[in-house]
């Protein structure tokens, strides 16, 4: 399990990682590309990768396509 700390830490980078998505996204749920950003950084993918994983499966949920 993961300490206090270290999970405020990835929210933080979290949020700033998804701040460039939301400025230029169709309307979405945060909460679905914080678990993708958030899946891809704990399966060791840099943060640039992350955002991408992330931004990729949103366009699955926009488009119908990701359950």
């Amino acid at each position: 399990m993961r300490d206090i700390a270290s999970l405020a830490e990835l929210l933080r980078e979290t949020a700033e990682h998804h701040d460039p998505y939301e400025k230029s996204a169709p309307h979405h749920d945060w909460w679905d590309w914080y678990a993708a950003y958030i899946t891809a950084r704990e399966n060791g993918r840099t943060p640039g990768e992350a955002s991408a994983d992330a931004a990729r499966y949103m366009d699955g949920i926009l488009s119908g396509q990701t359950a």
